[in-house]
């Protein structure tokens, strides 16, 4: 928490670490970076011990500060606030920004992090892509940068630093930039930049994701999920099958009814009991898809790779193209739970969709890992 919000005081010592979030997945991909980074610093074979590491030994919460850039909607929050928990139990110190509570919070937000952005020696964000993490970037003299996933749009921001394209979000790709795009361009230019290694710059991607181009100076870490499968699980299984939404509706790259139909068709097929909604599902698709799937619609509190890890789940999860393809195995390794994908057809993909949807998302499943592959559904026409 921030002062504001009740948490550490404002002369509290800077952090040599300070990792930006904004959404779950986020905060557990630091939590995850953390864990790896802490035992890869115990491990080093020579120097003095870093602020991660005392007595040899990693030590919970050492010199890293998060920092929540709260979004609006209320479940993304929900599940920050108990991510932000299991941060804390962690070690770890947590500062809650309401960043978007209002015209004037940027500016409080901004104000307040600066001087902790200047004096920070190492910045670690979960979305490059936030216009509000590109600025924050434009404050910081941090030499080391790290980006952890948010996602598969981890993967699209490799590529675009690797080709030193501009940054934008693959599913608005192939669209004409709008007026705010075109007034923050000086600011995305300039992070860019920043992401970009150079001398006295270090910049780290830390991924589940397949990395197929390395931008050159970037270094690339292997996220396997440890921390997480050491702090739970492992978990019940049941026999049937659950079933992971997507957003892919309200992104606007799938059209709501092949949607709806698509669902029905992998419950029937694949006897699926459970739908284990997005965060970013409205709740009148959720309704529709529970009343007429018969589905038991489950928000989480929690990232899925937790939810899972957790239990109880079925021995069988079915997801769309998605995050989860990748992170879901790693996160279940040495259970009996099979990850299954099914593709998007191109006929569900609404007249909007960026140019590169199709593509992006065969490419999110054919890249995936120790999962099984199914043919799209049929759906109604």
């Amino acid at each position: 928490m921030s002062p504001r919000a009740g948490s550490t005081g404002s002369q509290s010592p800077a952090p040599a670490t300070l990792a930006f979030v904004e959404s779950p997945v986020q905060l557990l991909n630091v939590l995850e970076w953390a864990h790896v980074h802490a035992l890869r610093t115990a491990a080093e074979p020579s120097g003095p011990p870093g602020p991660e590491v005392e007595g040899g030994r990693p030590r919970p919460g050492g010199g890293l500060t998060l920092v929540v850039l709260s979004p609006t909607d209320p479940m993304t929050r929900g599940q920050l606030r108990r991510m932000a928990e299991l941060a804390r139990d962690e070690g770890y110190a947590v500062r809650w920004e309401e960043a978007r509570g209002g015209a004037t919070a940027p500016f409080h937000t901004v104000g307040g992090l600066a001087p902790l952005l200047r004096r920070a020696e190492r910045i670690v964000m979960g979305d490059p892509f936030s216009r509000y993490v590109q600025l924050l970037l434009t404050i910081t003299r941090a030499r080391d940068l790290v980006v952890v996933d948010d996602g598969t749009a981890t993967m699209e921001f490799v590529s675009q630093l690797a080709k030193g394209e501009r940054l934008v979000r693959w599913h608005r790709r192939g669209g004409r930039p709008g007026a705010r795009d075109l007034v923050f361009a000086p600011v995305s230019a300039r992070a860019r930049r920043r992401l970009t290694p150079g001398v006295g710059r270090r910049v780290e991607v830390f991924s589940a994701m397949p990395i197929t181009e390395t931008p050159e100076g970037v270094t690339i870490t292997a996220n396997d999920f440890s921390w997480t499968r050491s702090r739970f699980g492992p978990p019940r299984i049941t026999k049937g099958a659950d079933l992971v939404g997507t957003s892919l509706v309200e992104t606007g790259v799938v059209d709501p009814d092949r949607y709806l139909e698509a669902v029905k068709g992998l419950a029937r097929t694949y006897g699926a009991t459970r739908y284990f909604a997005h965060r970013r599902e409205s709740p009148d698709k959720l309704h529709r898809l529970a009343v007429e799937t018969g589905l038991e619609i489950v928000r989480p509190d929690l990232p899925l790779e937790l939810i899972a890890r957790r239990g109880p789940i079925g021995r069988t999860i079915l997801s769309f193209p998605s995050t989860v393809v990748h992170t879901l195995p790693l996160a279940l390794v040495g259970t009996e739970v099979k990850v299954a994908v099914c593709d998007i057809d191109p006929a569900w993909l609404t007249e909007n969709a960026s140019p590169r949807a199709q593509g992006f998302l065969s490419g999110v499943t054919g890249t995936a890992r120790d999962v099984h592959r199914l043919s799209a559904v049929s759906t109604a026409t």
